[in-house]
């Protein structure tokens, strides 16, 4: 089943289709009466065909896994460069004299990478624009460059421990998928899009808490910072998140493979990684954010 739960996969390539298809138990006959010239004609360019190497996603204009990937590789490696600006901005006014970065850079890549997702979700079933994705991922790579920094320079060594742990996620979620011990159900869909709205809720609860001045127990994270039996509530929070995450992944695969298997154009590629890289940002900064609640509290 292709699970619609990231908004990227939305799109009906990535839906599963029904099985009605037309019967061909009644086909007429045809006449045999074509020479031995015309028969010796047909089997050359049946034996030409099959000797020909297969068709990959140029040469039949249709989405691969592999050809996914590469776009995923090609997607992160521009968020990656625009990571390092976003560092090096936020980090620049940090001087002696003022020892404290700057925020710019996260603001506006967070806005930024907000409204390219949402033209790129919204424009998807009309047209794919790559231009449009290399722009989230650019805005995307300033936020979390950004970001990654900021935490830095609070609890130094924080960001190496948070994408070690990204990395982990990813590649357990990856091999448990790819070996068939995983798989997207629909009964676990639905749990996850009622814990997803139930998070969505609590998050925007505390953003606006925070934004007014409540900080939970002396916190910077708001509720996040309130303890439950000494427990942060963040840190109990963040595992079930991250949890969520690493199905959201599989929930992603699970739609690529179904989009290759409908026969989905291969621009959907670009959309099958735009999925991921949302799927894995959302990740890291729920693990940085988890660390940071660890290493507050210590």
């Amino acid at each position: 089943m292709a699970a619609g739960n990231n908004p990227a996969f939305n799109n009906p390539a990535f839906q599963e289709k029904g099985a009605s298809r037309a019967g061909f138990g009644t086909q007429t006959s045809y006449a045999t009466t074509s020479s031995a010239a015309t028969d010796a004609a047909v089997n050359a360019q049946l034996e030409g065909a099959y000797a020909a190497p297969s068709a990959g996603a140029i040469e039949t204009g249709r989405m691969t896994v592999e050809d996914t990937l590469l776009k995923t590789v090609g997607l992160f490696a521009i968020l990656l460069v625009t990571a390092v600006a976003g560092w090096m901005w936020t980090m620049a006014p940090v001087t002696a004299a003022s020892p404290y970065p700057t925020m710019v850079p996260w603001i506006v890549g967070a806005l930024g990478g907000f409204v390219m997702a949402m033209v790129v979700i919204f424009g998807s079933r009309k047209k794919i624009r790559p231009a449009l994705i290399w722009g989230y991922a650019a805005f995307e790579g300033l936020f979390v460059g950004s970001i990654s920094a900021y935490f830095e320079f609070i609890w130094p060594g924080i960001v190496v421990q948070a994408s070690l742990a990204t990395l982990a996620v990813v590649g357990v979620t990856l091999a448990l998928f790819a070996s068939g011990k995983v798989r997207a159900s629909k009964k676990a869909t639905k749990v996850f899009m009622v814990a997803m709205i139930g998070y969505l809720v609590f998050s925007l609860i505390n953003l606006v808490m925070v934004m007014f001045g409540f900080t939970g127990s002396g916190g910077p994270f708001g509720l996040y910072s309130m303890e439950v039996f000494g427990i942060p509530l963040g840190l109990i929070i963040g595992v079930l998140v991250v949890i969520m995450a690493a199905y959201s992944l599989v929930l992603d695969f699970d739609s690529i493979q179904q989009g290759v298997r409908n026969g989905a154009p291969r621009q959907f590629a670009w959309m099958g990684a735009f999925g991921i890289m949302v799927t894995v940002v959302w990740l890291y900064i729920e693990i940085l954010r988890i660390l940071a609640i660890l290493r507050g509290s210590n």
